[in-house]
């Protein structure tokens, strides 16, 4: 055994047999937690024994028997390998005629006078050992008999009409059909009562051998293997039953449990016949293993109860049958962790805007911790349908924006303590081909140039690769590449082609493709191309029953080889005027051999191809009608499919009239039904194809058959088809209806299936019917609509979602067949959990005053169960945007107002509100608003504020409320009132007044002018396009001063909201277009009405 290892290392090299060594191995891993051990290793040398010697007869056949060469190869270890060759060492040639079965011998289905030969010789290749033994050469004479007498096929092997064959599951299914007779029978499979399996069915040895792979319980049935020539047919059943070596439905999987806690060990296994179920521990049957009372084994699952560190063990699973067995070792680790997080602290995570982004939180602890993700140092938890939480502690992030960048938290915490780890998100832009590579057309020794202009993310380094036809470009100093574009120079032949920019980053790639097409500069003088002219002089000569003898003259090729000659034909008898592709033939061939069917009046057609397209067709040649036959098939795609419950319709293609070989076109019917010992019953019909046989039972299987006939006789017997009478509806509803409640918005829904007797059709799945009876939270009924659920197959469950949670429902089940649907179940009555409710309707904010706000909101739309309480938070916003101290209050459920009191005043709030079931918080709303100033007080008296306890904080002086600087804001406004009485006046008398002369006079920028049309205010610009204020600006866009409206007070003009002036006197904020001022409500606010905000708003 090798050291540090546990590989067991046998050596034979230096000496010592194999044989020695023959026997079963099983390797045990042992330390102080417990025992694992392995399946059992099989050890057996290979073996090569030489071909017993014995006396071979030469063989002599009569031309047209069959023959069976046997090789009998010696029995090694591993089988080995089976060939026919002569003595030059060269494989004999096989066919459908000659063959290898997979015994190894050699089948001839008629011999022929060149099958004779004295060095028919087979090799066994023993592949392990690296040796070849040969047998002793077998002589084959054949001598000729005249007339040779054709023969109806017989099965060569197997032998009978009957066999069985069993074969494991997940294995390869091989049958074998090998028939003699003259001409060469071809053989067809069938499998009886069903289709042979699409994907997995091959057909090898000129369909002689029949290949599934893979198979399962599904492929056991009757296999039908039919031999067949023109003189009849013969079959043979091959019986195949798939049994199956034990494979798991679950393997036990190791347990990692606390001290205290519970867990099973669960070992499912299947097989045919069903394997049997026993446990070790440590390797030891666990009948006779040390005792441990927090363990019980019941059949396939151990139970463990109150689980102590000494409970610590490993167990084996074994589950075997005759057919083998499996052996699975799960651990038992009773351990007691505080919670560790295996993930890098500050990983980077980089993604593509608008791709998923996975942030991995790997732990490990005992108990299994909880995992909880947060945003940011001091952001709330990650909830809602933005985010997918894995078990394994991964946060997805399906769709990431820019704005999903950022610090993430992962939290881990169980009995034993917390631990938390941040990771780091990056969301960069992706990279985009603004200008993509174009399609050219250039003439050879030109110059063509691609262009490839990129768009990235400036944190990203790409780079771009040219390709040519997916591959490299060639290594020539005529290509060229630039920084963004493809330059190939003298341009050649073989430069014709795809080429493909394609632009990788770290994080994505991109790619556009052209295709360059190089033709040549036009020859002086041009040559003229041109489709052929057509053949002509069609001549029909050696006429014969299936054939004819067709020859021509080719037509001039106008300078393009003709490539091809296109035979087509004429049924007159069937068809007259329609031409039909027969064959085709290279352009050198001027004959060809067509072969022909019975009673059908041929008249050919040859048209020539070249390069440039196809010629005008020949002219037609003579007629030639052919002698009436029996009919060479029957008709195709043949169904037997009831339409009522009590017949069966039976179907068929009709063959069409070259197909009849004859006149008195008809056809024999036959059905009976299967699994009953009736006889055929058979009727002739016309030249139709549809036949319907009353009186039958509800959905009884029928085999049917079609043969066709016409005054000649009968077409070779058909193959058999399964079909089935009429469906009628089911007759039972499913029973033991069980509805399992997964969470408040999905449920599981089991039931028994219905005995298939019952269905009385092809079982096409069961429909689940459910409705809400009512809302258990209001109480109110409302229109019932009912929601349907079709499961495929003869499923026994199924998933409800979508449901509305705290809400009674129904349902029923019904099967249903082809037919439609039987009888209804009787309802089910169940009800989902409480769930979050969604968030309030509503939240108003009313009646501003200096210290308090009056708060209004209607309660959740959809409350999802029993509202326990109302959360309301907020916090204040300063001049700044910053935000203050949060603060938060719990209100009864049954309230729908507040008054929050001791505020500040002239304070800017926000407001965050959310309701609350008994399972959580629901999603939330926010809304701003502001307290009115205070204008009766003087500035530094101080105000109580809201805290969290009852501190007094100091009001902060409020620049706008001094006594000087309101005297110096009411001089700048008289002045302005004074200019502007003065342009009244002016424009009054017929004068005007532009106000931006006035400005350029007085260098003044910060006064508007006056539109000259109508004497509104515009606003101030230098060019014709509207550009945005600049801060500092002092009149908002779109204020009007109307002048039958001078007289009204300047506070209708404007809100002064967050107006201030800096200490020289300049004023900074932001304006409103509307003129009239609105309450505060919502998310809208508004300030007092003050002298000052008014002349802010106007200046």
């Amino acid at each position: 055994m090798k050291p540090n290892s546990g590989t067991l290392v046998i050596n034979i090299m230096n000496g010592g047999k194999a044989e020695a060594y023959e026997g079963v191995y099983q390797c045990t891993a042992r330390n102080e937690r417990g025992a694992a051990i392995s399946n059992n290793i099989v050890i057996r040398p290979s073996r090569s024994p030489l071909w017993t010697k014995e006396r071979l007869e030469p063989n002599q056949v009569r031309e047209g028997d069959s023959l069976v060469l046997h090789c009998r190869p010696p029995v090694g270890l591993p089988p080995p390998i089976i060939f026919w060759m002569d003595n030059a060492f060269q494989r004999l040639p096989q066919s459908e005629r000659v063959s290898q079965g997979l015994n190894g011998d050699l089948y001839f289905s008629n011999v022929q006078p060149e099958d004779t030969r004295e060095d028919y010789i087979c090799y066994a290749r023993f592949n392990h050992t690296q040796t070849i033994q040969q047998k002793q050469p077998i002589s084959v004479k054949v001598f000729s008999t005249k007339p040779v007498t054709e023969r109806q096929p017989v099965l060569l092997t197997p032998t009978g009409s009957t066999s069985t064959k069993v074969e494991l599951r997940g294995s390869v299914l091989l049958l074998e059909c090998i028939a003699a007779g003259l001409p060469t029978p071809a053989i067809h499979w069938i499998k009886e009562g069903g289709e042979l399996p699409d994907n997995r069915t091959f057909f090898e040895n000129f369909k002689k051998t029949l290949k599934i792979i893979d198979v399962s319980e599904a492929d056991s049935g009757n296999y039908k293997c039919i031999a067949r020539n023109i003189l009849g047919s013969a079959h043979h059943v091959i019986s195949v039953t798939v049994k199956a070596a034990p494979y798991w439905i679950t393997a036990p999987r190791n347990l990692v449990l606390s001290p205290g806690e519970d867990g099973t060990l669960i070992c499912r296994a299947n097989g045919n016949p069903k394997p049997n179920i026993s446990w070790l521990a440590n390797g030891v049957p666990i009948a006779i293993a040390p005792e441990d009372p927090s363990r019980k084994v019941d059949g396939d699952t151990i139970i463990f109860s109150h689980v102590q560190e000494r409970s610590s063990a490993v167990y084996q699973c074994n589950a075997s049958n005759e057919y083998g067995y499996l052996l699975a070792n799960a651990f038992v680790n009773v351990l007691a962790e505080p919670p560790r997080i295996l993930t890098p602290a500050n990983k980077l995570y980089q993604v593509i805007a608008d791709s998923p982004a996975l942030l991995d939180c790997a732990y490990f602890g005992s108990p299994k911790p909880e995992i909880e993700w947060f945003k940011g140092v001091k952001g709330s938890i990650l909830r809602g349908n933005e985010y997918i939480f894995h078990d394994n502690g991964t946060l997805e992030i399906p769709v990431a924006q820019k704005d999903s960048a950022g610090t993430y938290t992962c939290v881990a915490r169980n009995e034993l303590g917390k631990i938390q780890n941040e990771v780091q998100l990056e969301v960069k832009d992706p990279t985009m081909i603004i200008k993509q590579p174009e399609y050219k057309v250039i003439q050879r020794y030109g110059q063509v140039s691609f262009e490839c202009i990129i768009k990235y993310d400036s944190t990203l380094l790409p780079t771009v690769i040219w390709l040519k036809d997916n591959d490299e470009l060639p290594d020539d100093e005529r290509f060229l590449v630039g920084k963004d574009n493809l330059t190939i120079m003298n341009v050649t032949d073989k430069d014709d082609g795809t080429y493909t920019c394609i632009v990788n980053t770290t994080l994505d790639s991109v790619s556009a493709s052209a295709v360059l097409t190089v033709v040549a500069a036009p020859p002086t003088p041009a040559i003229i191309y041109a489709r052929p002219n057509p053949p002509f002089d069609l001549e029909l000569t050696g006429q014969l029953e299936r054939s004819v003898e067709l020859s021509w003259v080719p037509g001039d090729d106008n300078n393009s080889p003709i490539t091809t000659f296109v035979i087509e034909y004429e049924d007159g008898l069937h068809e007259p005027g329609v031409w039909h592709y027969q064959t085709e033939v290279p352009g050198t061939q001027t004959t060809v051999q067509l072969k022909l069917s019975p009673y059908v009046n041929y008249s050919f057609r040859v048209i020539a191809v070249n390069e440039i397209g196809r010629s005008q067709p020949s002219e037609p040649s003579e007629q030639y009608l052919t002698k009436s036959a029996k009919p060479d098939e029957n008709p195709s795609n043949v169904q037997g499919i009831g339409s009522e419950p009590d017949n069966l319709v039976i179907t068929w293609e009709s063959l069409t009239g070259f197909q009849s070989n004859g006149p008195g076109l008809q056809y024999k019917v036959s059905w009976r039904q299967k699994d009953v010992d009736d006889e055929w019953t058979s009727v002739i019909v016309a030249n139709v194809s549809k036949y319907i046989v009353s009186g039958t039972p509800t959905f009884a299987p029928y085999e049917v058959k079609v043969q066709a006939l016409n005054d000649l006789g009968y077409a070779p017997e058909p193959s058999e088809v399964i079909g089935h009478s009429g469906e009628d509806l089911p007759m039972v509803a499913p029973g033991n209806v069980q509805v399992h409640v997964v969470n408040s918005t999905l449920a599981k829904v089991h039931w028994d299936p219905v005995p298939l007797k019952t269905v009385r059709g092809h079982l096409q799945g069961y429909k689940v019917y459910y409705w809400k009876v009512q809302s258990l939270s209001r109480r109110s009924r409302r229109h019932v609509e009912k929601k349907i659920l079709t499961f495929r197959g003869n499923k026994t469950f199924g998933m409800l979602p979508g449901l509305e949670p705290y809400s009674s429902y129904k349902l029923n089940v019904r099967v249903v067949n082809g037919k439609g649907e039987g009888p209804a179940s009787p309802d089910k009555v169940f009800k989902t959990p409480e769930g979050v409710p969604s968030s309030p309707s509503f939240l108003k904010i009313t009646n501003p005053t200096l210290d308090s706000l009056t708060l209004e909101w209607g309660s959740p739309t959809h409350p999802n169960g029993v509202l326990t309480s109302y959360i309301l938070k907020f916090q204040p916003i300063n001049n700044t945007h910053e935000l203050g101290p949060l603060v938060e209050i719990r209100i009864p459920a049954n309230e729908s107002t507040l008054i929050l009191k001791n505020l500040n005043y002239s304070t800017r709030y926000k407001f965050y509100f959310n309701a609350q079931t008994s399972v959580g918080s629901g999603s939330q709303i926010t809304e701003e608003a502001v307290t009115i100033m205070d204008e009766g007080k003087m500035a530094g008296v101080l105000r109580p504020a809201v805290g969290a306890g009852k501190a007094m904080a100091s009001r902060q002086v409020d620049i706008a409320t001094q006594g000087w600087f309101i005297g110096l804001m009411c001089a700048v406004a008289l002045l302005i009132l004074i200019l502007l009485i003065v342009c009244f006046i002016r424009r009054n008398k017929g004068g005007k007044y532009p106000v931006k002369e006035k400005e350029d006079a007085h260098a003044d920028p910060e006064i508007q002018p006056m539109k000259e049309d109508d004497g509104t205010f515009g606003e101030y610009s230098d060019a014709e396009d509207h550009k945005p204020l600049k801060k500092g600006s002092r009149t908002p866009s779109d204020r009007t001063v109307k002048k039958e409206d001078s007289d009204d007070s300047l506070v209708d003009y404007g809100e002064g909201v967050n107006g201030q002036f800096n200490e020289d006197g300049s004023f900074i904020g932001q304006y409103s277009g509307k003129k009239e001022k609105e309450p505060a409500e919502g998310n809208e606010s508004s300030e007092a009405p003050s002298p000052v905000n008014a002349m802010n708003s106007f200046v």
